[in-house]
């Protein structure tokens, strides 16, 4: 087509030009996302392993019943559950406490907001090995220190017990994942007029009145968002107890997608992996529908 009747063609149909700007952008992310998600859909309908390729068939929706039957998957998905909601509530409410109190702007709150970064800067896999050494039954640094203390007559094996050591993992991703709550929280906060807190403070309201009627209803948006973030990087957790853990003791930390990495590459059933990894992405799409849910509810209110 000669350019000349393009454009006229282009000025007569603005969606065309739309289309045309889109297209490339489309192409790439149907190449780079699109596609290796329809082709695991299509390994997860299978029963193929590494070990026996040759013995690959079809068979549908058979990994997904299997697994919806495996008491081994929902104990799986009840070890994630505790994690996700737990660490993320005991993040929650740490992160609009420091948010909270670096807002009052005390002694020394920018050295303090600066060094709020740091445990979020550290990448995931050294907070694991770090935190990991503390546990050391041995020579860990937690041990050290309440015996110093005097608050255990001698060295524990923190890593031997199911709950402890979901516990304590819980403990090593709170630290790691309190300051992103905070900035989020910190921001929100900056955009609240004072007037506002004058207002209260002249009508008599006291602190605590002031947080739950004033403060809380306007950090809800930011606080949202914050938890559709922090849950779905929650419910996939997988490196922090890799490097701790490595799922024991007694699968007693092997969440959903440690169960995914087991799946695909210690057992190398690729087909029931793959059905893992979708089943995963669903419980998160349903989590982040639900906040996102919210959240709307909340904007038109």
């Amino acid at each position: 087509m000669p350019l000349k009747d393009l454009s006229g063609t282009i000025e007569r149909r603005p969606g065309l030009l739309a289309w045309m700007l889109i297209l490339p952008a489309a192409v790439v992310i149907g190449a780079v996302i699109l596609y290796p998600v329809l082709a695991t859909f299509w390994l997860s309908l299978r029963d193929y392993s590494l070990i026996y390729p040759w013995r690959s068939r079809f068979i549908g929706l058979g990994n997904y019943i299997d697994f919806f039957k495996d008491p081994n998957f929902w104990a799986a998905i009840g070890r994630t559950a505790y994690f996700t909601f737990v660490s993320v509530g005991i993040e929650l409410v740490l992160g609009i406490g420091v948010a909270i109190l670096l807002n009052m702007k005390l002694p020394g709150w920018k050295v303090l907001r600066t060094l709020l970064i740091v445990p979020w800067a550290v990448p995931t896999i050294v907070n694991g090995v770090m935190w990991k050494w503390i546990y050391n039954a041995e020579f860990g640094a937690l041990n050290g220190l309440l015996y110093s203390l005097g608050l255990i007559d001698r060295y524990r094996a923190w890593l031997s017990e199911p709950l402890t050591a979901m516990n304590l993992v819980i403990v090593a991703d709170v630290w790691h994942s309190v300051p992103f709550i905070a900035i989020i929280i910190m921001a929100a906060l900056a955009t609240i007029p004072e007037d506002l807190y004058e207002a209260a403070r002249i009508d008599g309201a006291t602190r605590i009145q002031t947080f739950g009627r004033l403060t809380l209803p306007l950090l809800r948006p930011a606080i949202t968002i914050a938890l559709v973030i922090r849950t779905v990087e929650a419910f996939k957790v997988f490196d922090i107890i890799y490097i701790i853990t490595g799922g024991g003791p007694a699968n007693g930390t092997q969440v959903i997608s440690y169960l995914t990495y087991l799946e695909s590459f210690s057992y190398l059933n690729m087909g029931r992996g793959a059905a893992l990894s979708f089943i995963v992405s669903l419980f998160i799409l349903a989590l982040s529908l639900a906040y996102i849910r919210l959240l709307r509810s909340e904007e038109v209110a």
